[in-house]
């Protein structure tokens, strides 16, 4: 069965800060057919500038989808018997509400004015959208990285309505290296002098800003052994002039360029401060109370040997803690020199390192 696409308007949700949000949109993609009981239903979280197209091919206004080896008829998550849902995160420019919306009362979009979401707000609205579709409770749900962080508000918000947990290359909090990483995006963004405070017109604004942050953000989701093996020192022209650019330095003005085509400044800010926000036990007292409701449940952490944004020993914390509170928990980790970005790339070793967790938790293909 191909994609299908959906769109829930929540008419109210109360976020994490206090703040309500009126008539929330939530664009949601679903692969397969859910079985009446959810048995079958897998939460798919994407990731920062993904989107909910993970399966199948090209759609218009969506970029390309981001897991089509691991969502596909026949693949680790089979949608001949499963039913993968994904929801469209909230401040992303893809569908759900955002910052790019018009603000009630007014013929201007949010932008600024848009109040901050953290992921415990994008898993609760993707609950509730869920059962807008009629579905009540899930087999369970997989995240990497802002995903991941998505996937662990649901495990600890709402373990009893699934029976599994997976995230790939996860902390269970923002560690200051990231944050500094992420400000210096924004900054990067705030700088530019056509962000005007957010007021730029829609579909302009300030892609110098964005361009550079994509630039910046491109090096964390590599690995050096991935520059080394890709691009080195060569250049195609004369380094020994201004004008002349080393290889790597085109491939990250190449991935620049090709996010300001396809992406917000406003919505980047937005969900990068998300991330920022992502402390898993600060409403608990500690991570491993977090995951109360995961005892007895199972739950995998996979790291990626070279991931530099987030390094292999902050994905086994979250496994620890998760042991400690007795769910079921097991660590395991991409080898790859591609860094941060392998669970894009490295499909056979995804659907490996799933197909192993599956099996041993009686969800086997």
């Amino acid at each position: 069965m191909s994609e299908r696409f959906c769109s829930v308007v929540l008419p109210e949700l109360t976020l994490h800060s206090g703040k309500v949000l009126r008539d929330v949109r939530v664009a949601c993609s679903i692969n397969g057919t859910p079985e009446p009981d959810g048995s079958n239903v897998v939460v798919v979280c994407h990731a920062l500038t993904g989107s909910h197209h993970v399966a199948g091919g090209p759609v218009s206004d969506l970029p390309d989808a981001w897991w089509d080896p691991v969502v596909r008829p026949g693949g680790i998550l089979d949608t001949d018997r499963l039913c993968v849902v994904c929801c469209n995160n909230l401040c992303s420019p893809y569908g759900s509400s955002a910052p790019t919306d018009i603000e009630p009362g007014t013929r201007r979009p949010w932008g600024m004015r848009f109040p901050l979401v953290d992921p415990r707000d994008i898993a609760t609205s993707q609950k509730m959208a869920l059962e807008a579709l009629g579905i009540r409770r899930v087999a369970g749900v997989i995240g990497g990285s802002l995903g991941g962080m998505i996937a662990l508000e649901w495990v600890s918000r709402f373990a009893h309505l699934l029976d599994f947990g997976v995230i790939i290359a996860t902390p269970l909090r923002l560690y200051p290296q990231a944050i500094a990483f992420n400000g210096v995006q924004r900054h990067a963004i705030t700088s530019d002098p056509e962000w005007k405070e957010g007021e730029y017109c829609p579909g302009r604004g300030p892609i110098s800003g964005l361009y550079n942050a994509r630039m910046l953000a491109m090096i964390t989701y590599r690995s050096e052994e991935s520059f080394v093996r890709r691009h080195m020192r060569s250049a195609r022209d004369n380094i020994d002039e201004w004008e002349g650019r080393f290889d790597v330095e085109r491939y990250l003005m190449h991935h620049g360029e090709l996010l300001t085509k396809r992406f917000d400044a406003n919505c980047y800010l937005y969900l990068t401060r998300m991330m920022d926000l992502h402390d898993l036990g600060r409403d608990y007292g500690d991570a491993e109370a977090a995951f109360e409701g995961m005892r007895k449940k199972h739950f995998l952490a996979v790291g990626i040997n070279s991931d530099i944004l987030f390094p292999p020993w902050q994905v086994q914390e979250v496994a620890d803690a998760a042991r400690d509170a007795g769910a079921h928990s097991s660590y395991r980790e991409i080898r790859s020199d591609i860094g941060h970005d392998a669970f894009l790339m490295e499909f056979d070793q995804v659907s490996g390192i799933l197909g192993d967790f599956f099996a041993s938790t009686g969800f086997a293909r």
